[in-house]
């Protein structure tokens, strides 16, 4: 039979016993996560958190329209004193503009690029075809002097006509696009002129095939009205 001191240290074993089974069942599962009172009805989803929204970032157009131009080049309407009639076009070599006749005094005036030096020229032709993003085979001339060009390339955002071309008489210029933007208001051509694609497109949208086209030569100022002339080469 226990004494009170026995039953005392029992007791005690006891209790410690029963303190280190209710920490065990504590840090167990059926603890963290009671079982549903009613495991035979459907418990509600969890609800997931949203992710978070990613607005994607829009191509650019990287064929030169991130070029911003002089203000003096860009597409405008201007005053412009001509006897030439509405409809014409006047390229004013030496200030690298190409002028649209509305009438009245008044022109649309477009940035372009220039034949570089020996290679200007001058006169009156008319435009006897348009094409949209045109091929482009270099003339024998120009290959003699870069035999390292291709001998034909199709149209395209790579191509130096760019997204349009206008053909002159029946000579090898035409006033066509570029995809080299940073060149217009430039001396750097074999004799065409060069506008931003965004420019010649709307300049195409303008003009039909036998619209008269007037070349200054480097010594005439725009505003000096111009007679018909045969055309002169600079091709010195």
């Amino acid at each position: 039979m226990l004494g009170i001191s026995g039953f005392r240290s029992s007791s005690g074993r006891i209790l410690a016993v029963a303190a280190l089974a209710l920490m065990a069942n504590a840090a167990s599962p059926a603890f963290a996560a009671p079982l549903p009172l009613f495991p035979f009805l459907p418990l509600p989803p969890v609800q997931q958190a949203p992710e978070p929204q990613v607005q994607a970032i829009p191509d650019t157009d990287d064929d030169g329209a991130s070029t911003e131009l002089p203000a003096r080049l860009k597409r405008q309407i201007v005053n412009y004193a001509t006897r030439e009639a509405p409809g014409t076009i006047v390229i004013d070599t030496p200030n690298t503009y190409l002028y649209f006749v509305l009438g009245n005094g008044r022109a649309v005036r477009y940035g372009i690029g220039v034949g570089r030096d020996g290679f200007t020229w001058s006169g009156v032709q008319s435009i006897t075809r348009k094409a949209e993003w045109p091929n482009w085979t270099p003339p024998a001339e120009m290959i003699a002097r870069q035999p390292y060009l291709p001998r034909f390339m199709v149209g395209g955002p790579g191509n130096p006509l760019g997204a349009r071309a206008m053909y002159l008489g029946g000579t090898i210029y035409r006033i066509h696009g570029t995809n080299a933007p940073n060149t217009i208001g430039t001396r750097v051509s074999s004799g065409c002129i060069r506008l931003t694609n965004a420019d010649v497109s709307d300049l195409y949208s303008r003009v039909r095939v036998g619209t008269k086209v007037v070349v200054l030569p480097m010594t005439r100022r725009a505003d000096i009205p111009v007679r018909s002339q045969t055309i002169a080469y600079n091709r010195e």
